[in-house]
């Protein structure tokens, strides 16, 4: 169970501290991530240039890398950011958009899990699935449908409790019901709309956010949860005033932007 008073705790920090968050993400949801950082009282910053990500990674207060729209030079800036950020002791939040879609995203994410670890790891339920099988001795074949998943959420619990454990990390699994665990500890959140998935570059958006909790709280876990649970409360809110996916864009930005105790504590679901 999340702690509301930790939860509470750490956006205030966001909005008091504004934490610096290094997105190496896609060029689809560039927009929409940083207007939700901003939003939500963090600093955002796009840097993909091999040549800057490095100092970038190195001052920043988390780092986000998004696999969202693969290049060379894109990779390049991921595993160049990634090593920084490793070695100034910055949290690595990685989103492997589409693993398991094309053997070019496959060789990506294990080229990454050579050179570091991230995290956290958020993703849904077919790229966790579909990560594991790259990472670990399994025998799954798991296909993606282009980025979007094939699989419900709680099909990849086990999988995403026995990679957490064996990579020492925290994955976040988002869906109908999200799962944040740390290989023994499982959150379950059951906040959201299913109008969020009409809109493009919200698991992007969680992956963001995810970046800002985890630049002002050293608890990965619960780091995770509480990004997953605001992006959960403020869709769900959102939705309660949008038409459809146009006016819901907006209206989630607002609610990220006026989240109140009252609002958080009354809608949480877990």
């Amino acid at each position: 169970m999340i702690d509301t008073e930790h939860l509470l705790r750490d956006i205030d920090t966001i909005r008091h501290k504004a934490p610096l968050v290094h997105n190496i993400t896609n060029f689809v949801v560039m927009n929409n991530t940083a207007n939700a950082l901003l939003a939500l009282g963090a600093s955002p910053v796009m840097a993909h240039a091999p040549e800057e990500v490095a100092e970038m990674a190195a001052m920043a207060s988390a780092v986000v890398l998004n696999m969202g729209t693969l290049s060379e030079r894109w990779v390049e800036a991921m595993l160049l950011a990634g090593q920084s950020a490793l070695e100034h002791n910055v949290p690595i939040v990685f989103d492997p958009v589409g693993v398991g879609a094309t053997n070019y995203r496959n060789r990506t994410a294990r080229q990454i899990f050579k050179q570091f670890t991230p995290s956290i790891i958020r993703g849904n339920a077919s790229e966790i699935m579909a990560l594991a099988a790259e990472l670990l001795d399994t025998q799954q074949q798991i296909k993606t449908k282009g980025v979007d998943s094939t699989a419900a959420s709680d099909n990849a619990i086990e999988t995403a409790q026995r990679l957490a454990q064996q990579l020492g990390t925290v994955i976040a699994i988002s869906g109908a019901e999200d799962f944040i665990t740390d290989g023994e500890t499982v959150h379950s959140l059951k906040n959201g709309s299913p109008m969020m998935a009409h809109v493009t570059g919200m698991g992007c958006t969680a992956s963001a956010i995810t970046g800002a909790f985890a630049g002002v709280n050293t608890d990965m876990l619960e780091a995770a949860a509480h990004a997953m649970a605001v992006m959960g409360i403020a869709g769900e809110l959102a939705t309660l005033q949008s038409k459809g996916p146009g006016s819901l864009q907006v209206n989630f930005l607002d609610q990220l932007y006026t989240l109140t105790p009252k609002s958080i504590i009354n809608t949480l679901k877990q």
